[in-house]
């Protein structure tokens, strides 16, 4: 038996109802998400406009300058934004720290990673983007889920058919729902080769998330800048095409900021949200994955 706003109500009927209210988000572009520490609200479900925002890294190698990357990566999740990173491999050579650094830093950060060739750039950076909107939208179905059936369940425990039907509707959310993408690149000496095939990633990548119904905001930072650790590039934007000027303006070496690079991506974040706050009167609320 399921409860629910203080009723009892047998469980195929909470299943029935979750299949409804999920495929209202859909004809109604408003997301169910968490605010603050409960998303629910005298015992009724919170509905509020749905964000997903994440942080994209592309390095090659392991930090050696400032905060621990994995600790800011754990406090960009505590602040509902995921942190994918993408490791570039060259010649079938990447440092075995640097690996366990990007990985550290993925899991720290509730996000994706990936080991690829450069040549396999442009595909993986979508696939890892992606990845990572269905991730965060199956964290909150899930989290919402057993708060309706009040006991611990994900959609995996739901019967074949109704999980079918849920997964139809995360793949539409996917394709409709707000998305916001910090770029983080880094330009350290030995990422010079690889920039060219980066900026051809990139611009894939916005050319395949603006397919989508779903507005798209990309901001593009690079560490080390030419003056300070961390700079940006690119403010936020819908597409991305500027990219080809802007990168062939880039220069390389020096250290490999990857800790005061996240936390630059989060200042980032905190600035673009306190902006629309103070022009709209509205506090935005967020996708959030949960754990």
């Amino acid at each position: 038996m399921g409860k629910y706003s203080g009723y009892h109500i047998e469980e195929k009927s909470v299943i029935n109802y979750f299949i409804l209210f999920i495929l209202s988000l859909c004809i109604n572009p408003l997301h169910c998400v968490e605010n603050g520490s409960n998303s629910k609200s005298g015992g009724r479900m919170s509905m509020y406009t749905g964000k997903i925002r994440q942080i994209l890294l592309i390095t090659d190698g392991c930090s050696n300058q400032g905060e621990d990357p994995i600790a800011m990566a754990a406090l960009a999740k505590e602040q509902g934004i995921s942190v994918n990173v993408i490791g570039v491999m060259e010649q079938d050579v990447i440092d075995e720290k640097g690996m366990t650094e990007i990985e550290g830093i993925a899991m720290s950060g509730g996000g994706v990673s990936q080991i690829v060739y450069a040549q396999q750039l442009s595909q993986t950076v979508q696939m890892v983007t992606r990845k990572a909107m269905t991730q965060t939208i199956q964290g909150v179905v899930n989290r919402e889920l057993q708060q309706i059936l009040g006991r611990s369940q994900t959609i995996e425990d739901l019967p074949p058919e109704k999980r079918g039907e849920v997964m139809e509707v995360v793949d539409e959310l996917g394709e409709t729902v707000e998305l916001e993408v910090l770029i983080l690149v880094d330009t350290s000496a030995s990422m010079k080769h690889k920039l060219p095939t980066v900026k051809e990633a990139l611009l894939d990548l916005s050319l395949s998330l603006n397919a989508r119904t779903g507005d798209n905001q990309f901001a593009v930072f690079v560490f080390p800048g030419k003056k300070n650790d961390v700079e940006k590039i690119l403010d936020w934007t819908p597409k991305l095409q500027s990219l080809t000027s802007i990168f062939s303006q880039l220069t390389t070496g020096g250290i490999t900021p990857t800790g005061p690079a996240i936390r630059t991506a989060l200042s980032s974040f905190s600035s673009k949200r306190s902006l629309r706050s103070l022009m709209t009167g509205d506090d935005e609320s967020f996708l959030e994955e949960s754990m």
